[in-house]
């Protein structure tokens, strides 16, 4: 309490509680300051809130008054620091109210100091859950915060970082049990990795034995690939078919995924998430929707592909614009979004799979009805570094009667297996740095790990001596080489995995060039 200018007592009260805020895909400490003093009755939050913030004054009101608690009839002032943070959603209304009751006398102030709070108020007192819990329990474990208060709902994802940490709750009156000494049952947190497969199996394909060849080594060594045929030759199938063939995530993997979709809110259980994501946005998608941006910056489809496959069907239908905001993070595999003078650095590692017709009216042979300047047009929506970026380039036909007769080709476990062992002898060879795969692997690493014979590295020479390789198609051109004798578990690259490796970038070297 402090003495206004004539002498009166001037009723002052202030507390605080932490909460953490969401950006990009890491959380940040937020301090919840409450202040309440004489005057006339209002609440106001400041400290750079959304509209989501702003309307957490009448929740917290009414959710207080619910549940049986009182709501100070005084001027009330809740600032949110650090004051240039952007914050947005419901998540912080359980730090408000904890704020508030602590700054009326209704629990205890001191218990505040150490612990987090973090959750969603409805207006009977309930505790709703709440997205990126996951990123704000590891936060908050780094930070030695303890106990981390979060909704009932959202106890098992919060326990996959630390049980001991976490106080899931279902109503607000709980909190008061809680500062009193009780604990909640944690749910007991599942940390292992749920080997997921996903996707139709490859025995639903007939023919196709090159491009099946071409999945094969795609996903053994992580490679963008792209297929170019005609329409209903079976592009989209084989793409769709690619998640049943790749190995079971890695539990570093399995964090990154998990995390991703809990600030995304695709996260629908509370374990870590065992199927690698595939996504297929629609070819009208913009530039930010597949990178990540908006008012309140989010990932976008590359991220939420991370460590799965990001599949573009009908390629050269997609704007210019979206297209090349890809090439930054086909290399990086990183992709840094600036919003505000703030910039956010999201995940964007992940295999790319597109597919396209050869022409506008698809049937790129003797039946084409389009114009060789249509072609030309149809083919300049596609760039050369762009095509380049892709490891490898697939014809697709259209199968043979006889083909279409016949059984399948293999199955996708059969395949399956046969990748699993070639990524582990990546993995394996890698252990020293961060990459899991040949694909992932920049120039400086290809050069270090990758020391081809001298035939090799002739035949190399040569397609870049005549301007079939770009220098970054040197590269890649080397790795895949390198992932085919993982698939025959030889220590060396040979000429013939040389000679098959730049068969699979033939098809469109000269738009690249």
């Amino acid at each position: 309490m402090s003495r206004n200018a004539t002498g009166g007592i001037l009723l002052i009260v202030l507390a605080k509680a932490t909460t953490y805020a969401i950006e990009g895909i890491d959380a940040r400490p937020v301090t919840v300051e409450v202040d309440i003093r004489s005057g006339l009755p209002a609440f106001s939050i400041v400290g750079l809130p959304d509209t989501a913030v702003r309307e957490s004054r009448e929740r917290v009101r009414a959710a207080l008054l619910n549940e049986g608690f009182e709501f100070p009839q005084r001027r009330i002032t809740a600032n949110l620091a650090p004051a240039d943070l952007q914050k947005a959603g419901p998540s912080f209304d359980l730090a408000i109210a904890a704020a508030v009751m602590a700054a009326s006398g209704q629990i205890e102030a001191s218990w505040l100091r150490e612990a987090a709070f973090v959750g969603e108020l409805s207006l009977d007192g309930g505790v709703r859950p709440i997205h990126g819990t996951l990123a704000i329990a590891e936060r908050a474990v780094c930070d030695g915060r303890g106990p981390l208060v979060v909704p009932a709902a959202n106890g098992g994802e919060a326990a996959l970082v630390s049980a001991d940490h976490v106080v899931p709750i279902a109503r607000l009156s709980d909190l008061l049990r809680v500062a009193n000494g009780e604990r909640p049952i944690v749910p007991e947190a599942d940390l292992a990795v749920r080997d997921q497969v996903a996707g139709p199996d490859l025995q639903d394909l007939r023919g196709h034995e090159f491009s099946l060849r071409a999945l094969e080594i795609a996903a053994a060594g992580g490679h963008h690939v792209l297929f170019k045929g005609p329409p209903g030759c079976g592009k989209t199938m084989l793409a769709r078919r690619l998640p049943s063939i790749l190995p079971a995530l890695s539990q570093a993997e399995a964090v990154e995924v998990t995390r991703v979709q809990s600030i995304t809110g695709l996260l629908r259980s509370d374990g870590l998430v065992g199927q690698r994501p595939f996504r297929a946005p629609h070819h009208s998608i913009s530039a930010s929707g597949l990178t990540g941006g908006g008012r309140t910056p989010m990932p976008g489809e590359v991220t939420l592909a991370t460590n799965g496959v990001l599949f573009l069907d009908e390629l050269a239908e997609f704007s210019t614009r979206t297209l090349e905001s890809l090439r930054q993070p086909l290399e990086a595999g990183t992709i840094a979004v600036t919003r505000g003078q703030r910039t956010f650095v999201y995940p964007a590692r992940f295999m790319l799979v597109a597919a396209t017709n050869p022409c506008p009216c698809g049937a790129g042979d003797r039946r084409c009805r389009c114009s060789a300047t249509e072609v030309a047009r149809y083919e300049r929506r596609l760039s050369g570094p762009l095509l380049d970026r892709f490891d490898m380039h697939c014809r697709v036909d259209r199968p043979t009667p006889a083909e279409v007769e016949s059984g399948p080709v293999t199955d996708s476990a059969t395949v399956r297996g046969r990748v699993e062992l070639a990524r582990e002898r990546q993995a394996r060879r890698y252990e020293t740095i961060d990459a899991y795969c040949n694909g992932q692997m920049d120039g400086a690493q290809t050069r270090r790990f990758l020391d081809p014979p001298d035939a090799v590295r002739l035949q190399l020479g040569e397609a870049y001596r005549n301007g079939a390789l770009s220098l970054r198609g040197y590269d890649r051109a080397l790795r895949v080489a390198r992932t085919i004798a993982d698939l025959d578990d030889r220590a060396t690259i040979d000429e013939a995995d040389m000679a098959e490796a730049l068969a699979f970038r033939a098809i469109d070297m000269t738009s690249v060039a």
